[in-house]
């Protein structure tokens, strides 16, 4: 009986990782962050890091996103014309401590297709609030990508996720997110807010 448990739980978890990821998903750890990223979708599925410089100053002037050699990501061509921004999903404010540290941040990695009203305006006032938090106690952040429903497969080959899920976790305190990819309707952030 043991035996069949234990079998079914490793067949249970072998076939929901294809179910839940597609394939050639890669993960890239960096200094700043950690990304699982889709080839396939040329998005990230999932990112994982915490609020660095909450009272940076440096300045993003004159920098723009670079692709990785070696990952194939989404390009300058994905969002030209259309109503999605190249989000950031760790945020450059975060990491603005130095120009080095915040140029890391312009990586395609880092970006998603988000809709350019969500991006600049509940979404942006969310990581507003991680930084003010994160000048008294250590905020760590989790963001997952939902390509469950309502993606757009781009002319261009990009895949526009359906959504956003979005953990912040300081203190005890943990609050979750979800933010539909789409112009917003609801006001202000807490009210996407899931828990």
């Amino acid at each position: 009986m043991m035996k069949a448990r234990i079998i079914y739980v490793l067949l249970f978890a072998f076939l929901t990782s294809f179910c839940f990821y597609p394939p050639r998903v890669i993960k890239v750890k960096s200094d700043i962050f950690t990304i699982l990223y889709s080839e396939e979708f040329e998005q990230p599925l999932e990112i994982w890091y915490s609020v660095k410089c909450p009272n940076g100053k440096a300045s993003r002037a004159g920098m723009d996103f670079y692709k990785c050699d070696s990952i194939h990501t989404s390009s300058h061509e994905d969002y030209e014309n259309n109503v999605w921004d190249k989000g950031h999903l760790a945020p450059a404010a975060d990491f603005s401590c130095d120009k080095a540290t915040l140029h890391k941040t312009f990586t395609y990695l880092n970006c998603a297709l988000q809709h350019q009203d969500l991006n600049r305006g509940v979404w942006r006032m969310l990581e507003l609030r991680e930084r003010e938090i994160a000048k008294s106690q250590d905020v760590y952040v989790h963001i997952k990508l939902d390509f469950s429903k309502n993606t757009i497969k781009q002319p261009t080959g990009s895949t526009v996720p359906g959504g956003f899920w979005k953990e912040i976790q300081y203190g005890q305190i943990v609050e979750m997110y979800y933010f539909p990819n789409v112009k917003p309707t609801l006001g202000s952030y807490p009210n996407y807010r899931v828990n």
